[in-house]
């Protein structure tokens, strides 16, 4: 399962904090699938990529509650938690820079967070998106921020990260975590 965490509604949708919607559905479209069915409060698309049965995952929870959409989708198709790749938005990393970690902590990251929670477990990969952090670190600050559309100069880089990030869950798919995390951290 790779599931891109967001937000849903149309006022979200070319936010900072909907990287990994943006990056999922990416995938989709480079591996010419739809999503056609909404199941446990989630958008489902179902196929294959680099010959895994894959199931990408756009959780309509708000990025607050990932977790029960990701629990639900994983428990009803038996898919063990090693077999998650979670795409997010991230605030530590400079914008654009990809990083790939397994078996890592939330880092803050109320999306992941909820993931841990729900699953019991952090034994899950996660491909990180740079975001960047906002001049001013307030809560409202970074909310708005996160909340945000993409800067023009950010708009300028934001399809080349974006197939960054969707060739990065690829390798992952095609090889193993350990290959994509030495070529792309």
């Amino acid at each position: 399962m790779v599931a891109g965490l967001g937000n849903p509604g149309k006022e979200y949708s070319k936010t900072r904090h909907n990287m990994g919607f943006i990056v999922v559905e990416e995938l989709a479209r480079r591996h010419h699938l739809s999503f056609n069915s909404s199941r446990f409060n989630a958008d489902i698309s179902k196929g294959t990529i680099e010959g895994q049965q894959t199931i990408l995952v756009k959780p309509q929870s708000y990025m607050n509650r990932s977790g029960f959409p990701v629990q639900q989708i994983s428990s009803y198709f038996k898919i063990e938690t090693e077999n998650i790749i979670i795409i997010h938005d991230d605030l530590d990393l400079s914008f654009g820079r990809i990083m790939i970690v397994k078996d890592r902590g939330h880092g803050g990251h109320n999306g992941i967070r909820s993931i841990i929670e729900s699953l019991g477990t952090k034994n899950f990969t996660r491909i990180r998106v740079g975001v960047g952090r906002p001049t001013k670190e307030s809560l409202n600050e970074v909310a708005g921020y996160v909340l945000g559309r993409f800067a023009e100069d950010e708009q300028k880089q934001i399809d080349t990260i974006i197939k960054t990030a969707a060739d990065a869950c690829t390798l992952i798919l095609s090889n193993n975590v350990q290959a994509a995390m030495n070529l792309f951290n």
